[in-house]
């Protein structure tokens, strides 16, 4: 990882924009900057920025279609920042491979916290993929090699679904998954009752793994959503 990571801003106002690059630059990030989406395109191919910051609500093209274009070549990390608060948006933007996503107006502490967040995701799945196939993550740890896993080195007794469930979350670690993202990827279908049955399988996985089920220590719910796995220091 850059010692000083690269981040494109694309935001069409002008104001925003220069607020949100002013910010970076006071605490070492460099950055680049797009107004619209051509050049948002155009930035991150040439440059290949650590982080894109993606306004959806740019005038020439969908911030949802940039989003798509992107990952039809690159994993580098989306965070979405816009002035659409619902539910659908930010699934939609989740879906289309967006990394995280905040909503306007949001304080600068707020949007340095999401970077910071999504950065130390970087580094953790660029030591990940220097070492072993196995993931330590707090007391939980995941052997994909032996397909087993085991918590404070006691094995647990998982399902089939529950260990993809598990192994999925756990590849993405510090991402949001959307419950289509979830369920495509473990039945490759995202019907109503495969999303039912997902909360279930959920709830069981959370029994084995988590100490309180109730308050999570690995498994965050956003609600209406999907699921997190978080980072346990």
């Amino acid at each position: 990882m850059n010692k000083n990571p690269v981040i494109l801003v694309v935001e069409d106002d002008s104001a925003v924009r220069n607020l949100i690059s002013t910010t970076l630059q006071t605490h070492d990030y460099k950055y680049l900057q797009a107004a619209n989406g051509e050049a948002a395109i155009l930035e991150a191919s040439t440059h290949n920025p650590d982080i894109i910051l993606l306004d959806l609500g740019l005038p020439d093209i969908e911030g949802i279609d940039i989003i798509k274009k992107v990952r039809s070549w690159s994993n580098m990390p989306i965070i979405v920042i816009s002035a659409r608060s619902e539910d659908n948006d930010k699934i939609e933007a989740l879906d289309a491979g967006a990394d995280d996503y905040l909503t306007k107006p949001f304080s600068v502490e707020e949007l340095l916290a999401r970077v910071r967040v999504t950065l130390r995701r970087l580094n953790y799945i660029e030591n990940q993929n220097m070492h072993s196939s196995i993931v330590i993550n707090g007391g939980l740890k995941i052997d994909y090699s032996a397909g087993c896993a085991y918590l404070e080195d006691v094995e647990l007794h998982l399902t089939p679904i529950e260990y993809k469930l598990l192994c999925l979350l756990a590849k993405n670690m510090g991402k949001v998954l959307t419950h289509t993202y979830i369920t495509n990827q473990i039945w490759g279908s995202a019907w109503e009752s495969d999303v039912a049955s997902l909360r279930v399988f959920m709830a069981t996985l959370r029994k084995k793994i988590e100490k309180n089920p109730s308050s999570p220590q690995y498994i965050q719910t956003h609600v209406g959503v999907g699921y997190r796995m978080l980072k346990v220091e």
